[in-house]
């Protein structure tokens, strides 16, 4: 199951052109303000941060006029035209693009290729005819990638000039993942005066719709320097309602594109915050580390709206579903209201710490249709998890997925490896694919999808900083760049062991592309051998010690 896999859109016009002078909606909001909330062009899976704002808005301003326009949900050369069309129609004051991706390092097809094969291609291939046709794919990214950087950026400059011809003092703001991690990069490509939002944008739009200071906000005015840290700065809490989709569904024409075909996976959020300090993960400094769970009767009540609509494939878009292990009891609490709401033929999937469940909570997620779950344990060796920061335990991980199977869990479960992080040997590759067989036992062969990443090294990140003190990067490097020499580095597969998971993944492309992440670990085994399982549990207490220095 690939919950970006979806069908051609269609074109979807906008409102008819109004006549001159006025808006085709009178109303006007709190200091005459009107709000366009844009998702920028990506993979159009369902857009929920957007709707949350939107929803948000209108709860705090009952009368503010907006209007939610969705680029992903739009053919690609349409969505220039449709937004200005848009913006001649609405006449927004405030235009609040949100941005979701940028980086594209990752074992995935899109912008034109698949950005691991041709990259290993050009790095690892002994065959020149094979290494010039992955420098022509490479060249092919490239293009795609500068391509649709320019291309939002003029979508971006473009909405402002036409909002500027009805409304002098129209603004803009952007926001979203990709902002929320290259807002540094990016803050020097904007119109002077873009408002740049890290993280939730919520208080942000709030103060900017009142007219009050956004000092204290984590934002910057684009043409003023940020302020040291911004990202780690910590959000404010806020209490998570249930969205109103009647509101969202009359501002929203597009939301049915998402509902009709009834094979999304419709977003819903739960929580927000990471507590965690993955080595690589950017969620614990973008959402903030205290966890905010939402109540559990709000939560409830927006799914019964989707329900009613039709939807019956959930996925919950915290960072973590079950975060740590005090968070079993919330987690138990939504499951049981989601029973008693009668929601009793649903789907739902969710990124899952399987370190934190137990045989009630295992039983409740079967009862109540988790039909996928995707495990980030990154590695199969103890030793390197807790290098990598990420505080598993990778035994009771298997004792967890037992109690699953149990509960009679029979679905697929998709298990992130992400090779050559900090410290890869042969004995924890070894290590590694006894841990995976043992996942296949206990779930079966073909339902474990082994997920084969390599991290793309981000901002803001401990790995960022073991870079810098390996002299791996250098300080003032363009963490946006597509040359050669800097995607080398930021696609991390740092030597010894760099050529050698090169090659074995291009020899995967070639004999099973089908079956990428399972042909890896059978080249892994062929190659490595496979250790004790006992083995890949011990973290010896010398791997303890080096955690302190391996990232700093």
């Amino acid at each position: 199951m690939n919950r970006l896999d979806v069908p051609h859109a269609t074109t979807i016009e906008p409102s008819p052109e109004p006549s001159p002078g006025r808006p085709a909606d009178h109303a006007e909001g709190p200091n005459g303000e009107r709000v366009l909330l844009i998702r920028l062009p990506c993979n159009p899976i369902f857009p929920v941060g957007p709707v949350y704002l939107a929803d948000h808005l209108h709860k705090r301003f009952p009368q503010l006029p907006q209007r939610l326009l969705d680029l992903a949900a739009l053919p690609v050369l349409d969505v220039e035209r449709v937004l200005l069309a848009t913006i001649d129609a609405f006449r927004p004051t405030l235009l609040v693009f949100s941005w979701r991706d940028i980086q594209i390092y990752a074992p995935v097809d899109g912008r034109g290729g698949n950005p691991l094969q041709n990259s290993f291609e050009v790095f690892y291939a002994r065959d020149p005819l094979k290494r010039l046709r992955g420098a022509i794919g490479g060249l092919r990214l490239m293009g795609a990638f500068y391509g649709e950087l320019w291309r939002n950026l003029r979508l971006v400059r473009k909405g402002l000039a036409r909002s500027r011809r009805y409304h002098s003092s129209a603004r803009v703001v952007l926001g979203g993942g990709a902002v929320s991690v290259f807002y540094e990069q990016l803050g020097r490509r904007l119109p002077k005066g873009t408002v740049v939002s890290v993280g939730e944008g919520e208080p942000l739009l709030e103060k900017l719709i009142e007219g009050v200071s956004l000092d204290g906000e984590r934002c910057f005015l684009v043409g003023e320097e940020p302020r040291p840290g911004l990202i780690h700065e910590q959000p404010a809490g806020l209490i998570k309602t249930a969205c109103d989709y009647n509101y969202i569904a009359s501002i929203w024409p597009q939301l049915d594109w998402y509902l009709d075909a009834g094979d999304f996976y419709v977003g819903v959020q739960t929580k927000r915050g990471c507590p965690h300090n993955c080595c690589y993960c950017v969620y614990t400094v973008v959402e903030g580390k205290q966890v905010r769970v939402n109540p559990v009767a709000e939560v409830v009540a927006e799914m019964r709206q989707l329900y009613d609509r039709g939807v019956r494939g959930f996925w919950f878009t915290d960072a973590q579903f079950i975060p740590a292990r005090r968070y079993i009891e919330d987690a138990k609490e939504l499951l049981r209201a989601i029973q008693a709401e009668g929601l009793s033929d649903i789907r739902w999937a969710a990124y899952i710490r399987a370190d934190n469940l137990d045989a009630e909570l295992a039983e409740l997620m079967v009862a109540t249709g988790m039909s996928y779950f995707e495990i980030g344990i990154t590695s199969g060796s103890q030793e390197l998890v807790r290098k990598m920061r990420m505080g598993y335990n990778l035994r009771t991980v298997l004792e967890n997925c037992r109690l699953l199977v149990r509960a009679g869990f029979r679905e697929t479960v998709s298990v992130n490896y992400s090779f050559n992080v900090i410290d890869e040997r042969p004995e924890t590759i070894r290590q590694t694919v006894a841990y995976h067989r043992e996942l296949e036992r206990i779930f079966g062969v073909q339902q474990v999808e082994p997920a084969i990443f390599f991290i793309g090294l981000q901002p803001h990140t401990h790995l960022e900083q073991y870079a810098f003190d390996q002299n791996i990067l250098q300080p003032g490097y363009n963490p946006m760049s597509m040359m050669p020499w800097t995607a080398r580095k930021l696609l991390w597969n740092p030597e010894p062991l760099g050529s050698t998971f090169g090659r074995i993944c291009l020899e995967a492309f070639e004999t099973n592309p089908a079956d990428f992440g399972r042909t890896v670990m059978d080249l892994l085994e062929r190659d490595y051998g496979t250790a004790p399982l006992e083995e890949s549990l011990h973290a010896p207490v010398e791997g303890r010690r080096a955690l302190a220095t391996a990232v700093g």
